[in-house]
């Protein structure tokens, strides 16, 4: 990079630079990028793979937040065709505004670690719109997307994903993979969207409340953590053993909770608050 484009990583965006052209080809190599493909990177940095989605004449779309990065990656990649760059938060991106097809987007990106888990969610409530994700994130996190009952690590963020997703946890990547090197390690997952969800539910805002109420206190029984939501009769009419902790419960058994909550507010309106 010439001296005219230098940049310096800043920790208001969270930004860690991946510089190491083997991890670089891996991850291209699990993304494997094609001519027809319509390709959307979050958060390309200095454009470590940046360039290499280019390279399949994709067409990509790029979004970064940092606007002293622009004129660097207008500089490197500006005159390629298939190239487009929107400088904005990724957060508050309307990914409808690309016009891209139902079910053809591919997502990529570095995900800076302090926004990862809301920035998925909101993809999540765009998923209609995603072929698939490849994201770098903390590798506590991609544990956390992947886990089954009975983990530690299994949790709100496990169910919310799993139930619109596949979620694969490809492999890790140290910190010396970065510049300037994470104070933790990162995995590489592959996040698809179901073609059809496995568990619909009947209302998926009510799922998100059964799951963050069951969660808010994960070391108390089902019975408990959900007494302001649903009683003891409803929690055995939904086929779930309300002694169980919540993190002993799949999603399946989730969905079958919340739509029991479902049909309690659809038959008393009035209480719906409860």
């Amino acid at each position: 990079m010439s001296e005219q484009y230098q940049h310096r990583a800043r920790k208001r965006f969270g930004q860690n630079f991946l510089h190491d052209a083997g991890v670089i080809h891996r991850i291209l190599r699990a993304i494997h990028p094609r001519t027809e493909d319509r390709l959307l990177e979050i958060g390309p940095g200095q454009g470590a793979l940046t360039e290499g989605l280019l390279d399949s004449d994709g067409h990509l779309d790029v979004v970064e937040i940092d606007l002293d990065l622009i004129p660097i990656l207008t500089h490197q990649f500006g005159q390629r065709s298939n190239f487009h760059l929107h400088q904005g938060d990724a957060l508050k991106f309307d990914f409808n505004s690309l016009g891209a097809a139902p079910g053809s987007l591919r997502v990529v990106g570095n995900l800076p670690y302090n926004i990862s888990t809301p920035l998925i969610f909101h993809l999540l409530d765009n998923a209609a719109l995603i072929r698939d994700m490849h994201f770098m994130l903390q590798k506590e996190v991609v544990e956390r997307m992947a886990a089954g009952p009975g983990s530690g690590d299994y949790g709100r963020l496990s169910i919310m994903v799993q139930y619109h997703c596949r979620v694969e946890h490809l492999f890790n990547v140290g910190p010396g993979a970065f510049n300037p090197p994470p104070k933790v390690d990162s995995a590489i997952v592959r996040i698809t969207p179901h073609d059809v969800l496995p568990h619909p539910a009947k209302d998926h805002r009510m799922l998100e409340r059964v799951v963050r109420e069951a969660f808010n206190q994960r070391r108390k029984t089902l019975r408990n953590t959900l007494k302001a939501l649903l009683d003891a009769q409803s929690i055995e009419a939904a086929g779930v053993d309300g002694s169980l902790r919540p993190e002993q419960i799949d999603l399946a058994a989730f969905v079958r909770l919340a739509d029991e909550l479902t049909n309690r507010a659809n038959s008393n309106p009035i209480g719906t608050e409860n």
